[in-house]
């Protein structure tokens, strides 16, 4: 349990560096200092392997899917990829999520935050009720796989335009709990008004965050479980990859009309993965295999976005 306490310990170490030294006074962030942080993150989350391959290699850790100190570090570092590369939609719905309420670039970074803390605690309980369900019922891989093909298929056919923040269920019961208010104030995500409190435009971006971080944990909690069912591995290459996920935010989002065909390499992934799944009583093809499918779709999506010109696309 001390390699978990210690894990988990770090984590609220990071985020306390970030909110209270580093990001102590809001301001915005701006694209160099955010590719900066994503370098930052992705470069602890990459040597973090290195922890991995030591705790296998020494036995210090539960090895109850009994994975050689190589096999967990390539089952770590495929689980990080494909958290990493659903985010990318997730950062999608997050720019919207803040232009629909109004959201300051100022403030934005602070929102994130606090949804940092609670997709941790929703993500935790997720991956233990997934894995139990996995050592449990053999079956349940087989009802993910079918899940995963669905969503690849409902990502095709549906238009990210839909998504409107303001008919959510979260902002309309959030509306009937409390007050909101019209206007921003300051960094508060409460006020006081005429004696009553009432909820801020960023409280109410945070929850809706919040609410669409578990929809997207749907997606990427069984795609991972796909990879492996050890639970170390499973938790701690998704929460190194949402810690990023503020920084990549602020890097990618400006650049989300570029990448036109991202969208299609995470179907590629996603259909990839639950396929996997269906078929794993009877194909198991070694880890660098999903490595490679994971790298090449993501690689092939930037590639088309950039070489194909946009006015093909109007045309």
């Amino acid at each position: 349990m001390w390699i978990w306490g210690s894990f988990i310990s770090l984590i609220f170490v990071f985020l306390a560096l970030d909110l209270g030294v580093f990001n102590r006074k809001d301001h915005v962030i701006r694209s160099k200092e955010a590719g900066i942080w994503t370098a930052v993150w992705v470069t602890v989350a990459l040597s973090f392997s290195g922890v991995i391959f030591w705790l296998f290699s020494d036995g210090l850790i539960e090895n109850p899917t009994g994975l050689s100190p190589g096999g967990a570090v390539l089952k770590y570092i495929t689980g990080y990829l494909i958290e990493l590369s659903l985010s990318i939609d997730n950062v999608f719905v997050i720019a919207v999520i803040f232009t629909s309420f109004k959201i300051p670039p100022l403030y934005q970074h602070r929102v994130l935050f606090w949804g940092i803390l609670g997709a941790i605690v929703f993500r935790a309980l997720m991956i233990v009720f997934g894995v139990a369900l996995i050592n449990k019922f053999d079956w349940i891989i087989y009802v993910f796989g079918l899940f995963l093909l669905y969503t690849a298929f409902k990502m095709l056919k549906s238009e990210d335009d839909d998504f409107d923040p303001n008919k959510s269920f979260v902002f309309r019961k959030v509306k009937k709990i409390f007050p909101v208010t019209g206007a921003i104030q300051g960094n508060q995500f409460f006020v006081k008004r005429m004696g009553l409190l009432a909820a801020t435009p960023l409280f109410v971006a945070l929850l809706v965050i919040e609410l669409t971080d578990i929809l997207f944990a749907l997606d990427s909690i069984p795609a991972i479980l796909a990879i492996t069912a050890d639970p170390f591995i499973v938790f701690s290459s998704n929460i190194l990859a949402i810690l990023g996920l503020r920084s990549m935010y602020f890097l990618v989002s400006r650049m989300l009309q570029k990448f036109r065909y991202i969208n299609y390499s995470l179907v590629v992934i996603l259909a990839f993965v639950g396929l996997k799944m269906l078929l794993s009583d009877y194909i198991h093809p070694p880890e660098w295999v999903s490595l490679t499918v994971i790298v090449v779709s993501l690689v092939a999506g930037i590639v088309a976005s950039v070489r194909i010109p946009e006015r093909v696309l109007e045309e």
